[in-house]
């Protein structure tokens, strides 16, 4: 199994008035022309998820909307509450594995996607850093199992001029 980890793109600003439920803050405008030229690039190697899970905030659906749409997978967005800030990893990887699909992509918060990311390649945590908008692809020999993940890659827009 193929998982790729994504932390949402730039977003708004914390704190800002005209988001006062964090919850509802988007993206930037060019937090999403940078992520979508990111996602454009990767597909032409090896990024292509089959289904995408999602936090179900604003901003990291978002992030999951470039991709299915970059990918022609708009039917294949899955809103998880275990992605919200202070993911639980152990329901991430329960669902995952009951995907039956070969490729999946979490699109999460920092600092959970470095945290999961570090428990998945049994790594410390800070092992593996997330710029915004950045892409970690983990490989498994078969079901999702802790520990057990090598990394491919870890694409960020800045390493690919986006």
């Amino acid at each position: 199994m193929q998982l790729f980890i994504v932390r949402h793109a730039y977003a708004g600003q914390r704190g800002d008035p005209r988001y006062p439920d964090d919850d509802l803050r988007p993206l930037t405008d060019k937090g999403r022309k940078r992520f979508s030229r990111l996602v454009k690039k990767l597909a032409r190697r090896d990024f292509a998820p089959t289904v995408i899970a999602t936090s179900p905030l604003v901003r990291c659906r978002q992030t999951a909307d470039v991709i299915a749409k970059r990918l022609s997978l708009e039917d294949q967005i899955v809103e998880l509450d275990a992605l919200r800030p202070d993911s639980r990893l152990d329901d991430l990887v329960a669902w995952t594995n009951q995907q039956g699909a070969a490729v999946i992509a979490w699109v999460g918060h920092s600092p959970d996607v470095e945290e999961l990311a570090a428990a998945l390649l049994g790594a410390r945590d800070g092992a593996v850093q997330f710029a915004k908008g950045a892409i970690a692809a983990l490989d498994f020999e078969d079901d999702i199992v802790l520990e057990c993940g090598e990394l491919a890659w870890l694409a960020t827009p800045k390493s690919y001029g986006c």
